[in-house]
């Protein structure tokens, strides 16, 4: 009995000092909309863009396989000289990455060229490296709630895929 106990406490010591694998850190921008469209930029669009990177946020969280780290609004609006910059250069999204302690950095876009039909578009941007390991584009048919979620599920199960490899 002595030795049962005894075994039990050296096993919970092991469990306690032994730290787990670390998730990967990922670090979302808040999606830019590219409005091309005859009357661009509604607010209802506007809207809509803006409640991308929360949902991703939400749908990579799911998974259990990520650690989210936010990067400020005002970290981001600094860094970012312009519409698409930071999209464009994926070595100053790495910089600013780098600047949060994050391995990954998302920059995407909502690209609207119809009022039938628009675009998730994400790049996955590496910090180490500071290189784009991966584009994403995502086909969103309408302008509903449910197709905005629908699509940003599709998106976090693409980016999963390609930083753990396994489908969810």
């Amino acid at each position: 009995m002595k030795q049962q106990i005894i075994s039990c406490i050296a096993l919970t010591l092991l469990l306690i000092s032994h730290p787990g694998v670390a998730k990967p850190r990922i670090a979302i921008l808040n999606f830019e909309l590219h409005d091309i469209t005859s009357l661009p930029n509604t607010i209802q669009e506007q809207q809509r863009t803006a409640s991308i990177q929360p949902l991703l946020e939400q749908a990579l969280l799911l998974t259990d396989s990520f650690e989210i780290i936010e990067i400020s609004t005002n970290a981001e609006t600094t860094a970012n000289a312009g519409f698409g910059y930071l999209f464009s250069h994926h070595e100053l999204s790495a910089k600013l990455g780098e600047r949060f302690g994050v391995d990954w950095v998302i920059v995407g876009q909502h690209s609207k060229p119809s009022f039938l039909y628009s675009y998730l578009i994400a790049n996955l941007v590496e910090v180490k490296s500071q290189k784009l390991l991966s584009r994403f584009e995502i086909e969103l048919k309408g302008n509903h709630a449910r197709v905005t979620q629908h699509g940003v599920a599709a998106l976090a199960d693409k980016v999963a895929n390609r930083l753990i490899g396994n489908k969810l």
